[in-house]
């Protein structure tokens, strides 16, 4: 279930500075040195809250229910492409039955691997909740563009020169293109191409008024789904 990348490797710094412009890199660089410094406070700050509000008590409760489901670990670790392009191991809890494919093939709508409550803890996102971890560890943000996994990141870098402009900050647990309606599986080479316009605008716009609207967005999609579901 864990790739076999050593950790701290790089997809590659250079290769994420290099795509974007000198005029619009400078700027974008400079304002995030004091905007980065203040959110990684806020970071810090924030997930240290919901881990010990709200995972203190969900992983003991998800872990007995995950365990009940199927067997394997309660939780899943991936490598995934962080800023600047170095890999991290990101935290999920475990949504799929243990099978080898989990690092390169993407999951499907109608996907056999995934569990009974591995289909619920996607669609309400709380699969992702461990990632608070990763922000804590300063591997990624609470908000930013979704951090890909290894295979992910190289295909889509493929089809879309220039993609590692969204890897000049931290990954988020949520961002601009997931609160656009860019969530899930990247099918087609028309959603990866949104996806990554929607994140490139987030890097040259990033500050705490937008940050705050996608939080907010994200709180509210989540509470409308809790409710639906109840």
């Amino acid at each position: 279930m864990i790739s076999t990348v050593s950790e701290g490797s790089a997809i590659s710094r250079s290769l994420a500075l290099s795509r974007a412009t000198e005029a619009e890199l400078v700027p974008i660089l400079t304002r995030h040195k004091l905007y980065g410094v203040a959110k990684r406070v806020v970071d810090i700050a924030g997930s240290a809250v919901f881990i010990a509000c709200v995972l203190s008590w969900l992983v003991p409760v998800l872990a007995v229910l995950i365990r009940l489901d199927s067997r394997g670990p309660v939780f899943f670790l991936q490598w995934r492409v962080g800023k600047y392009g170095k890999a991290f191991r990101c935290f999920k809890f475990r949504t799929m039955v243990v099978n080898a494919q989990a690092d390169w093939l993407q999951a499907t709508h109608h996907d056999g691997r995934i569990t009974r409550l591995g289909k619920f803890l996607r669609e309400s996102n709380l699969d992702e909740f461990p990632q608070f971890i990763n922000v804590l560890l300063g591997h990624m943000s609470i908000v930013g563009p979704r951090p890909h996994m290894l295979a992910d990141f190289r295909r889509f870098s493929a089809l879309i020169p220039g993609y590692s402009f969204r890897n000049l900050i931290r990954p988020g647990i949520t961002g601009l293109s997931q609160v656009k309606g860019y969530c899930g599986p990247a099918a087609d080479p028309e959603s990866i191409s949104q996806r990554f316009q929607w994140d490139r605008n987030y890097v040259q716009q990033a500050n705490f008024w937008l940050d705050l609207k996608i939080i907010g967005l994200t709180a509210k999609k989540h509470i409308r789904f809790l409710m639906e579901a109840l």
